[in-house]
């Protein structure tokens, strides 16, 4: 089993930046990919980026030029660094630890955009 625990979400108006974290624990493999997809009311979940082990990024396009996803392996820690936020980034976002196949998820953390 793999646990998820996220922090950084909250309240800011638009242009404003917020950084969220999540560290995995558990049954960690080395060789993973972790990130953050996002789920807005009434939405489907949706990717923001993921980073694999290897250092590898992929960003939705709504997130491209504004949000920065890094990870720390040693520290298994994924790092999701949101600037010049806007009010459609408002949604749950969700940490996801993936690997040989098996996905897990965070609680998820809110963030709310306001105009």
């Amino acid at each position: 089993q793999v646990q998820l625990v996220e922090s950084g979400g909250g309240l800011v108006q638009a242009g404003e930046s917020l950084r969220l974290s999540c560290t995995a624990s558990g049954s960690i493999f080395p060789i993973n990919l972790m990130g953050w997809y996002r789920q807005a009311p009434g939405k489907q979940r949706d990717l923001v980026a993921t980073i694999s082990s290897g250092g590898y990024t992929n960003y939705a396009d709504s997130t491209k030029g504004r949000f920065t996803l890094s990870g720390d392996n040693a520290k298994n820690t994924v790092y999701l660094q949101m600037n010049s936020l806007k009010p459609e980034d408002t949604a749950v976002y969700y940490c996801l630890y993936s690997t040989l196949g098996r996905s897990y998820w965070g609680q998820g953390t809110q963030v709310t955009v306001s105009s």
